[in-house]
């Protein structure tokens, strides 16, 4: 049986291949485009053309280089381990809502829960990291209390 960590972790590695995969394919398709300008295109247009298919595959490029980055933090966090204090990898209940402290990704429903998939720098993580069970703080006016770290 699989944990709730377990299925966040791979929900986020998920998440990670799919921006992956898109960026893969946007560089391919900008590509593509260019090449197709150097076949049928001449004078300034060509070079606008070129220009724009080569702006693309760079933004995409950066886009593939950071998701690239956030796939090497999920790969180096153990989903199995619970650690005492909060910590990057942790999932973390508190009376406010459900965070996996580990990457930015998207919101999961996990058996009718919503967690969140928040990065180890975002301003909340920076709240929990090294509290335990029963710490409380305050965070944008709301109190929160940590029922439970995994």
């Amino acid at each position: 049986m699989t944990t709730i960590k377990q299925q966040l972790h791979a929900y986020c590695m998920a998440y990670i291949e799919g921006r992956i995969k898109g960026a893969n394919q946007a560089i391919q398709f900008a590509q593509a485009a260019a090449n197709e300008e150097t076949k049928s295109s001449a004078g300034d247009k060509y070079e606008t053309g070129r220009a724009m298919a080569q702006l693309e595959i760079e933004k995409n490029s950066a886009q593939l280089a950071q998701a690239q980055k956030l796939k090497q933090i999920l790969l180096q966090l153990d989903p199995t381990k619970s650690p005492r204090t909060i910590q990057t990898g942790s999932v973390v209940i508190t009376n406010q809502g459900r965070f996996y402290i580990a990457i930015p990704a998207d919101q999961f429903t996990i058996d009718g829960e919503i967690y969140f998939a928040i990065s180890p720098s975002s301003p909340i993580a920076q709240r929990l990291l090294g509290l335990r069970t029963s710490d409380t703080f305050i965070f944008n006016k709301k109190n929160f209390v940590i029922d439970n770290i995994s």
